[in-house]
Formats: structure tokens, C-alpha cells, sequence
């Protein structure tokens, strides 16, 4: 096994990650009120607030979906997840902006907050310091710093998701955030027990897949989260191709896609079904009659089944055997799966004018 960054160990330590993101995120001053509004300069609430954006790309982005996903059905304002450049045009100065990007420099996340700020939104930073940092600080708005020793972004997913949650419970908009949040702790910590023991649901999942490609489908919003994160993991730490939707939409287009080929799919694509408690009943048989029709054109099937207490704590359990598996899937190729140099050439290559 060849682990440079120790991907594993941070994995394994999500529960401690997401406990000390929410000690740091409980003690950073709460926005302050700006763009010229009666009570300019006070606290941040929910009063102030028509809707909120999170901004992020790559793992630094997948805090806005665990945000939408976890807090959004219970939120009286509307979540929206924007990664990429620019920024929706309704953003005013009723909208409350996380701008999130593990090293602070971003680009896509940078400019996209350079933009919320000149249109006068409420503005928290999640990052190392940086460039985000540096505009955050000339705005007078908070900066939620990410925890030192966290090797790459994919391996700060409860630093980065933990900090929006608990800010939007200190001001009103999330009642009840920190149970949920000590909920997922005590998951984490009985499956990474589970997951340092041998075999277990990542190593059999990962066994499973073996060479082929992961096809994996979630449901609704937590399995959706958790489906394009292994996708994501495959990608970056495995090296290797692998493919993600969710249910209900992709039978109403992707199913239609398995009336042919499957001479050549069932020879390199294995299924793998994220399910949860949270699922709509009818996802639920979606799940069973797509299974059954996937059987002729795919090498095989997965099913994770998520564990624990809350939306929060069965989202991170799947994380959690989703990035272990990602990793035995590295391990069992003899790759690497810290440096990603295929991404840093890239990144090279657009900083050259």
C-alpha cells in the first residue's frame, strides 16, 4: 500500500476533523451587517436573510451539497450551490454567501467572492488564508480558517462542511445544527472502528468493483451528495474513471441509455447503489427495478447502506466507506492516491498568460 499523504489516517480521523471545525466556527465572530441597511454593523440573523449561496469548487465545493442537502429541506430560505465563475445575478444584500476554498486561492471561488462582495452580500470566507482570505479581511468579514495537517481538499470534507452549519444555527437559520453535527461524530467514530478492523463493507465494495468502472447512483438529496463524492474519490485517489446520478432523475433519461451496448458495459462497468433512510418510498423501487434491468449490462452489483442517527450522520457514514473503498481501490493498483498531477499540469498550464 502506498499512502504518501496518509489519505487513510485522515479518513479514518473525519469524527475528530468535523469536531474540531465546529470548535473553530463556534468562536468566529458572526457577520456583521453591511451595505449601507438600518442596523449596518450589527450580528447577522435570519431576519436579514432572503437566501443563502455557497461558493466552491472541487472538495472545497462539496460543502455547499452537504449544506443543500442536509440543512436545506429545513431552512425557511433556499440554499443555492454555485461552482464555477461569476455569481447568480439575485445576489444582494439579503443573501448570505459562504465563499469555500481549502487554500484560499481558488480561482473560479476567488472571483465568484470578489463578486458577492460588490454586490453587497453578507459574506463568510472557509479557507487557509489566501487570496479569499485577503478579501475577506478588506471587507471586515469573517474568515472561518481550515485546520493545519489536512493533506488535500477531498481530505477536509468535514472542515469545510462542518463551519456553515454552525454558523447559520448561531444566527437563527439552523436550529438544532450541533446535535446533528455530535450525531455524525459518534457514526464516524463506530464506523472508522469498523473500517481499521479488516474486512468491512469499503474493503468488500472495493473487492467488488475490482477493475471495472464504478457506475453509482444514489437517491434523493443525502444519496446524491454521497454518490458524486466516491465518484469524485475513484477519480482523484484511485485514478480511474467512474460515473454518478441520481434517482428519480436518471430514469427519466440515463436508464434509456442501457438499450444497447451491453456486450461492452457488462465487461467494464460495476453498479453501486448509496441508499439511506431519507429516500422517498417510491426511490426505494426505483432502486430494486433499475437494479434488475442494470443486471444484464453491467459486470455487477454494490449496495452500501448507510448507518447512523440523522440526514448528517448517514451522509458522512457514506462518505466515509465510500473514501476508504476509494483508497482500496488505489491500494489494489498500487497507485498513490495523494498527488494528482494529471489536475496540477493542468492548473500549470491555465496560469501561463
Amino acid at each position: 500500500m502506498i499512502d504518501t499523504l496518509d489519505l487513510r489516517g485522515s479518513a479514518l480521523g473525519l469524527a475528530d476533523q468535523v469536531i474540531g471545525a465546529a470548535a473553530v466556527a463556534g468562536e468566529v465572530s458572526l457577520p456583521r451587517l453591511r451595505g449601507g441597511l438600518p442596523g449596518d454593523g450589527r450580528d447577522v440573523t435570519a431576519a436579514d436573510i432572503d437566501n443563502v449561496v455557497v461558493l466552491g469548487m472541487g472538495g472545497s465545493g462539496l460543502a455547499g451539497d452537504v449544506l443543500a442537502s442536509v440543512a436545506g429541506p429545513f431552512l425557511s430560505v433556499p440554499v443555492v450551490v454555485h461552482k464555477g465563475y461569476g455569481v447568480p445575478n439575485f445576489i444582494d444584500h439579503r443573501t448570505l454567501v459562504f465563499a469555500v476554498s481549502f487554500s484560499g486561492d481558488t480561482e473560479e471561488t476567488v472571483e465568484a467572492a470578489g463578486l458577492a462582495l460588490e454586490a453587497g452580500a453578507q459574506f463568510v470566507a472557509v479557507a487557509r488564508g489566501g487570496a479569499l482570505g485577503a478579501l475577506a479581511d478588506e471587507a471586515g468579514a469573517p474568515m472561518v480558517p481550515v485546520a493545519d495537517g489536512i493533506p488535500m481538499p477531498r481530505a477536509g470534507v468535514g472542515a469545510v462542511s462542518i463551519p456553515p452549519m454552525v454558523l447559520l444555527e448561531r444566527m437563527g437559520m439552523f436550529p438544532g445544527a450541533g446535535t446533528w453535527i455530535d450525531l455524525a461524530v459518534d457514526q464516524l467514530r463506530r464506523r472508522a472502528e469498523q473500517l481499521a478492523m479488516g474486512p468491512s463493507p469499503a474493503s468488500r465494495l472495493a473487492e467488488s468493483i475490482g477493475r471495472c468502472f464504478p457506475l453509482v447512483y444514489g437517491g434523493g438529496g443525502v444519496g446524491s451528495v454521497a454518490a458524486v463524492r466516491f465518484k469524485n474519490q475513484v477519480n482523484e485517489n484511485a485514478k480511474a474513471p467512474a460515473f454518478a446520478n441520481v434517482h428519480p432523475e436518471l430514469c427519466h433519461n440515463e436508464l434509456a441509455g442501457w438499450g444497447q451496448g451491453g456486450d461492452i458495459t457488462r465487461q467494464v462497468l460495476h453498479l453501486v447503489n448509496f441508499r439511506h433512510d431519507f429516500e422517498h418510498p417510491q426511490i426505494g423501487r426505483r432502486f430494486d427495478l433499475v437494479s434488475e434491468i442494470l443486471a444484464e449490462v453491467t459486470a455487477g452489483s454494490s449496495e452500501v447502506v448507510a448507518e447512523g442517527e440523522g440526514p448528517l450522520a448517514q451522509l458522512f457514514d457514506l462518505v466515509l466507506v465510500g473514501d476508504i473503498a476509494s483508497l482500496d481501490l488505489a491500494a489494489a493498483e498500487g497507485v498513490d492516491p495523494g498527488p494528482v498531477p494529471m489536475l496540477m499540469q493542468l492548473k500549470a498550464a491555465l496560469a501561463v498568460d
